[in-house]
């Protein structure tokens, strides 16, 4: 007799990612030129880790209510009010992921599809399967960007949720503002939600990421952390905004599932709320304009407005991008093939969250590649 299997069916068809199997091959390098990072190369604020150890030197280790700290929440508030004249119900969440999942819990029924551009983030395609979605890929190749069209003939009567990300990881392009208006038109003809993952919303270098919040608050679900801007990504701190009976019934899956985010933390993203990064911002820019000096002349790259990645098209002498970033590893190069984010496997994501000096070397050796 054959041993029952332990497992669900809906967990085998998600295979290890793709990035952490690059962290783990970092581990067994000796000094690599790592440039596969998705979190920032400086530290929590002083500050915000002064109020943590405050908070916990306070025995602030307990529960909080499940929806967060009454004082972030209307930290939160205030900061939406301030930037969209906005005032949503909101729950702090353990981290922008646990916020889309709880959010695609709560809003998808069996069968019923997302719209995802591709490339994505790599949880995506993955946690819309895991709640029982369908995701529908969206192709935004060559230049990224939305491409409202593209998504409008991908509706169909099985449509629910459009979820976008801008900046988006991996391509670190910010979505133009006609195009993020088209797709609220969209939502608004078909009556969709639109789920934006605003993780990187503070780490812009060339205006400002168009949120569809200042054009449909009413149809968005609203997501942003703090883990990117404020170096706190192992603390896992985000939070949820947007229409009342969304975040009504994610705030009751979150009391049977995480409780609540980190007391501690919480206290550090009240703290980060009041925290200049502008220094930090900057910095970003500059490496952001580094590395696409360095590689401009032998990769086709779609230059990037935030976050702290570029998403370049591997030579074309390589069959595949995983080929490519194959050889990068054995010249002790740590970059992430673009088939971890796509359907496609043309592409690879550098990120420069590292010292310039780094960047230099990789980039250096990338192009020897070429």
């Amino acid at each position: 007799m054959s041993p029952r299997p332990f497992v669900a069916d809906r967990v085998k068809t998600i295979g290890s990612s793709g990035i952490r199997k690059v962290f783990d091959l970092a581990a067994t390098l000796k000094d690599p030129i790592n440039l596969s990072i998705g979190e920032p190369d400086y530290g929590v604020p002083e500050n915000v880790r002064a109020a943590m150890i405050r908070a916990i030197e306070a025995g602030h280790t307990r529960y909080t209510m499940t929806q967060g700290l009454p004082e972030l929440r209307a930290r939160i508030a205030r900061q939406l009010k301030e930037e969209f004249d906005w005032e949503p119900d909101l729950l702090v969440t353990c981290g922008v992921s646990g916020g889309l999942l709880l959010g695609l819990m709560t809003c998808l029924n069996p069968g019923d599809e997302v719209l995802v551009g591709d490339p994505y983030f790599v949880s995506y395609k993955h946690l819309v399967h895991l709640v029982g979605g369908v995701p529908v890929l969206v192709n935004l190749y060559e230049d990224f960007q939305l491409h409202p069209e593209r998504f409008a003939a991908a509706i169909t009567s099985r449509t629910r949720v459009i979820l976008i990300g801008s900046p988006s990881n991996p391509t670190g392009v910010v979505y133009c503002e006609k195009d993020v208006r088209s797709l609220v038109e969209l939502a608004r003809k078909h009556d969709l939600l639109i789920i934006s993952d605003e993780i990187y919303n503070l780490l812009v270098y060339d205006g400002r990421s168009p949120s569809p919040v200042a054009i449909a608050p009413e149809r968005t679900l609203l997501l942003r952390g703090y883990s990117k801007s404020y170096a706190m990504t192992g603390l896992r701190m985000g939070y949820a905004a947007g229409p009342t009976e969304v975040i009504t019934q994610m705030a009751k899956l979150q009391q049977f599932t995480y409780v609540c985010a980190p007391t501690p933390a919480q206290y550090g993203a009240l703290e980060a709320m009041d925290t200049d990064m502008s220094d930090h911002v900057a910095a970003y820019r500059d490496k952001r304009n580094l590395v696409c000096e360095q590689l401009a002349d032998d990769f086709e790259i779609v230059r990037p407005s935030g976050g702290f990645y570029v998403f370049p098209k591997a030579p074309t002498r390589f069959e595949t991008a995983t080929a490519f970033v194959k050889q990068a590893i054995q010249q002790n190069v740590l970059i992430i093939p673009g088939e971890v984010f796509s359907e496609r496997d043309t592409h690879f994501r550098i990120s420069y969250a590292a010292p310039d000096e780094t960047l230099r070397r990789g980039c250096a050796i990338l192009r020897s590649l070429a």
